[in-house]
């Protein structure tokens, strides 16, 4: 099924019978054809604990279940939009920045701090990211949003990429990822930007990165 790029801030998803799409609230720009959407608060394949959208207050945000048979255009708020292809790898994404995902990939939650101590509550305090990111497992498609386009780095052993935490967007493959800081604890609190701290990714994969700093 996959997703078509119309432009830079359009997709178009092609809906048939027995296959669901799930996509964030308020995503659907236009439609053909018989689609019907419903809100999904557990959020595709992985239950409760997979819900999106969740902010350091607790709130989560639903997805809409799309099925049916037609075509259906997605676009959010004027944002970039990525489309990235699954091959059975798993994708980690800011639950802010999913736009669209097909069904037969698998959704979990996972607690960023699980990958890097206490890296996701310092990142999401910080950086005023959300301390929940998303994961995709499969085969299929993802469309992410971003500010300002987005660039896809490669991460190798003998080369990890520095990203700036508010220009981060998703990354896949075997990746780990730790907060590094030139400065101390007290200094680089209240600061988000890359001169106070970095988010280093090293293994082997890709990281996508947006053009902006700016949250979505």
């Amino acid at each position: 099924m996959g997703f078509e790029e119309i432009n830079s801030k359009m997709i178009r998803a092609t809906v048939t019978p027995g296959r669901r799409l799930f996509s964030q609230r308020g995503a659907m720009l236009a439609y053909q054809g018989d689609v019907s959407f419903t809100p999904n608060l557990t959020g595709g394949q992985g239950g409760v604990r997979s819900m999106i959208g969740r902010r350091v207050t607790g709130e989560a945000t639903p997805l809409m279940t799309v099925e049916g048979s037609g075509t259906v255009l997605f676009g959010h708020g004027g944002h970039h939009i990525q489309v990235i292809n699954l091959s059975g790898d798993t994708l980690y994404v800011e639950a802010d920045r999913l736009l669209a995902f097909e069904g037969t990939l698998e959704q979990g939650t996972v607690f960023l701090g699980s990958q890097g101590g206490v890296m996701g509550v310092v990142r999401g305090q910080v950086s005023g990211q959300g301390l929940f990111t998303t994961t995709l497992r499969g085969h299929g498609a993802v469309a992410v949003m971003a500010h300002g386009g987005v660039i896809e780095l490669p991460i190798t052993p003998q080369r990890p990429v520095h990203v700036d935490p508010q220009a981060y967007v998703a990354h896949h493959g075997d990746v780990r990822n730790r907060l590094s800081t030139a400065l101390g604890w007290r200094d680089m609190v209240g600061r988000g930007s890359g001169e106070a701290f970095q988010l280093e990714l090293s293994g082997s994969g890709a990281v996508y990165v947006q053009a902006s700093e700016e949250k979505l």
